[in-house]
């Protein structure tokens, strides 16, 4: 063998040991890229700069599964990464599913951070998730939701008896506390519900209502309503994660406070133009009197509390910690 060819037989031999090397990730998210998603964009950018491209990130949205199988193509090592929603499947997730309590209080995206990664790093929510082989990341914040709808405004808690409203979990619970229908269709269908009037009103946060085109069909909005969020964490496969190397693992944890920081900046500047989207779409904003909110928070808040508690509490789980908690995290962080 020539010294050319041993040369081109190394440079070879050093190419498929680098492509070995490489780490890809597969990411499971569903919609369209949107406010909601661009800290897992964030992320996959800030780990494949401090690994100098050696740990990267495919980020498939509904090429991989379905947003309410993403937990359980985790489980399966389908991906490595995935978004899901607790109140998709709460009887999967069933101790996150205090943060979507609703009226818990909680007022800002940064509080909602917070309460969030609190309730993540809780024993009982790490145990709970290892029976799908899922490890929680970091959180996808969202502010309170609030509803749009067709045909007369509802600004009376008595108008929303009967009510057809896009829904889940605690909001959901909330809702029908005061005589309101909800389904729980995903994010993807609400704009067809809502076409149709499947449904008359929809419940979401604002860069949902923009990416699933919701807005589009309404003719107001509730500006002041807050009755909860919905909990949507990043995770990912215990087996994919433990297989990084020390420099890999460091890189996608190191980077998690940098991509919540992005996702917080990029939200607030939808927020501020808020406003200006409801006037262009000739959307009317509603505002919800005290007096009525305040019946709301009576009938929808404490009860569905108190009746969490009991329910989780029964099916063996920390539920008044993990609620103490919350409680406890929200005063910690506005003490700071």
């Amino acid at each position: 063998m020539n010294l050319t060819t041993k040369l081109c037989v190394s440079a070879l031999a050093l190419s498929f040991a680098t492509e070995a090397a490489a780490t890809e990730w597969n990411v499971s998210v569903w919609g369209k890229r949107r406010a909601f998603t661009e800290h897992i964009h964030k992320l996959a950018e800030l780990v494949e700069e401090k690994t100098d491209g050696a740990f990267t990130m495919n980020i498939s949205y509904g090429g991989l599964s379905k947003n309410r199988e993403n937990l359980d193509g985790i489980s399966i090592g389908a991906f490595e990464m995935a978004q899901f929603c607790a109140g998709y499947h709460p009887d999967k997730n069933r101790a996150i599913t205090v943060l979507e309590l609703p009226f818990l209080g909680v007022q800002t995206l940064d509080e909602e951070v917070a309460v969030s990664h609190a309730v993540y790093d809780h024993p009982a929510v790490a145990d709970e998730m290892a029976q799908w082989n899922a490890m929680m990341l970091m959180t996808s914040p969202m502010p309170q939701y609030n509803i749009v709808g067709t045909g007369e405004a509802r600004s009376e808690l008595s108008e929303f008896d009967g009510m057809r409203v896009r829904a889940t979990g605690g909001i959901g619970q909330a809702f029908e506390a005061v005589g309101a229908v909800p389904t729980s269709v995903t994010s993807s269908e609400a704009y067809q519900a809502m076409e149709s009037g499947v449904v008359d009103t929809v419940a979401f946060a604002q860069h949902a209502h923009l990416s699933f085109g919701t807005i589009n069909e309404a003719d107001w909005w509730t500006a002041n309503l807050n009755p909860g969020t919905v909990n949507c964490p990043v995770v990912v496969n215990i087996d994919a994660y433990d297989m990084l190397s020390d420099e890999e693992r460091a890189a996608l944890d190191e980077s998690v406070p940098e991509a919540i920081d992005y996702y917080l900046s990029n939200y607030g500047e939808l927020l501020k133009r808020w406003d200006e989207v409801l006037a262009e779409k000739d959307v009317q904003k509603v505002e919800i009197s005290d007096e009525e909110l305040a019946k709301f928070k009576d009938v929808a808040g404490q009860p569905i509390h108190d009746a969490w508690i009991a329910d989780m509490s029964a099916q063996g789980l920390p539920a008044q910690e993990l609620y103490d908690l919350v409680q406890a995290t929200l005063a910690e962080q506005r003490g700071n």
